[in-house]
């Protein structure tokens, strides 16, 4: 392979891709839309609540009416003596938005019934509510009707809410407190990022290796150079725009982030989290679950590790446990093991789609030579979203050797910790497969970069690996 050759395919690769409107736009247009998303995301949070809205009540029970009390989005007004029917017609002549009726009392099950009418369907927020201070009047009465004195008090003592504080000790002894959700949120953020860059770019190569079969430029090219230096020189030069363009990403983003919060206020982004939480749970109930019992109510999470909470006892606060999780991250390890996985993942995908390219005449025809690839790394992405649920489960470890899901996989493990070893032997299989994939689709490049006029098949491609 002819080095100077190859560097200037790099070369005319590189600048045909930077020199692009397309390119321009997307390396700085992604980092104001990502931040104006953020931004409006956090308004929307902040500004969304219910208005007002006045509840007419028919109570047939008798415990639920004297419990209700008025807050800023509901106001109760006892009707329990008015005709349910003509309520239900005269929503407007009473003045109310909604009319809530309440059954008669069940003695068996000490429990009621509730249905309610109005002109347009209720918002989340409402519903919940209403259920909520219905199921507290329930609650109460069954409490009641043991007859035991202070029983409700008894019962609200009872009850316990410990906060878990995590910490991780090195070998020398030292602790260091971590904020699992701080953990949680990066590995998410690593492989996503990784999944994304990966299929861009790897696709990018595609799309470049057909624009110039199809527009028989490559014919010029072949002329000149060998095909294995004009499919190295397009991965090569695609690569190192990937790499340019996250570069200025991250460099853009930071600066934009850090003038949001310096107009707006950390405090009021921060103050967002809570919202977030009360818009993602049921009013007197705790976080959601999963079948699995794995809490997935992230606003709650974010709420928690945000919440200025007062320290007890010279305990670290919500905030200042995810600074210092935050603070003792090993962010050259992060940094170091993204641009390795992600240069090598790369490297992987972009030589099977520049051998898919050589083989079409056109993006159509690609889907189905296309579905072999793109399997392996979509089930990389599924195994990486629920990695931190068990970062070192038989499945995620795998998954993080294997070459063909171990770019994004490993990617998601390492906020939670991942042996050298580990690391190196992940790494190593990769490389090693790269070399492999890279040596078979250069065959496949090299026979189907002049073919015209015919649909590749598998069993084509399969003729092509097997020529001398």
């Amino acid at each position: 392979m002819n080095l100077k050759k190859l560097n200037i395919i790099i070369g005319r690769e590189y600048l045909n891709k930077v020199k692009k409107k397309s390119f321009l736009f997307i390396t700085f247009g992604v980092p104001v839309l990502f931040v104006l998303m953020y931004v409006a995301i956090i308004f929307i949070m902040l500004k969304t609540t219910d208005e007002s809205k006045l509840v007419a009540v028919h109570d047939s029970s008798g415990i639920v009416m004297p419990t209700l009390e008025n807050n800023d989005v509901l106001a109760y007004v006892d009707f329990t003596m008015n005709d349910v029917d003509s309520m239900k017609n005269n929503l407007k002549g009473l003045g109310a938005d909604i009319l809530l009726v309440i059954s008669p009392l069940d003695s068996v099950a000490k429990t009621v019934t509730a249905t309610t009418y109005s002109e347009k369907p209720l918002g989340m927020e409402t519903s919940e509510i209403i259920e909520s201070h219905i199921n507290k009047a329930v609650e109460s009465y069954r409490v009641n009707s043991f007859g035991i004195e202070g029983l409700e008090k008894i019962m609200s003592d009872v009850k316990s809410n410990v906060s878990l504080k995590t910490y991780t000790v090195d070998e020398a002894g030292t602790e260091t407190i971590s904020e699992s959700g701080v953990y949680m949120a990066l590995s998410l953020i690593l492989s996503m990022m990784l999944y994304m860059f990966i299929a861009l770019f790897s696709g990018m190569v595609m799309t470049s290796v057909i624009e110039e079969k199809s527009s028989r430029v490559v014919e010029v090219l072949m002329s000149s150079v060998k095909s294995t230096e004009l499919m190295f020189g397009k991965i090569i030069g695609v690569a190192l725009v990937a790499l340019t363009q996250f570069l200025l990403w991250i460099v853009l983003s930071g600066v934009l982030i850090s003038i949001v919060g310096g107009i707006w206020g950390f405090d009021n982004i921060m103050g967002a989290a809570g919202t977030a939480s009360e818009m993602t749970q049921v009013p007197g109930m705790g976080p959601s679950t999963t079948d699995l019992g794995t809490t997935m109510d992230l606003g709650t999470m974010m709420a928690e590790a945000a919440a200025d909470t007062v320290s007890v006892a010279g305990e670290p606060t919500g905030m200042q446990a995810v600074m210092t999780t935050l603070a003792h991250l090993n962010y050259a390890e992060i940094i170091i093991s993204f641009l390795l996985f992600f240069i090598f993942g790369y490297l992987l995908y972009a030589s099977f789609f520049a051998a898919i390219g050589s083989a079409v005449e056109n993006e159509a025809d690609t889907q189905q030579l296309q579905i072999p690839v793109t399997i392996p790394l979509l089930v990389g992405f599924f195994i990486a979203f629920y990695a931190f649920k068990a970062p070192d489960s038989p499945i995620v470890f795998w998954g993080s050797m294997i070459p063909f899901t171990s770019p994004i996989v490993m990617l998601a493990r390492i906020p939670f910790g991942v042996p050298f070893w580990q690391l190196a032997l992940s790494l190593v299989l990769l490389i090693l497969t790269f070399i492999v994939s890279a040596w078979a689709s250069a065959k496949i490049y090299k026979a189907g970069i002049l073919m015209y006029g015919k649909k590749s098949t598998f069993k084509d491609l399969w003729k092509w690996l097997k020529m001398k």
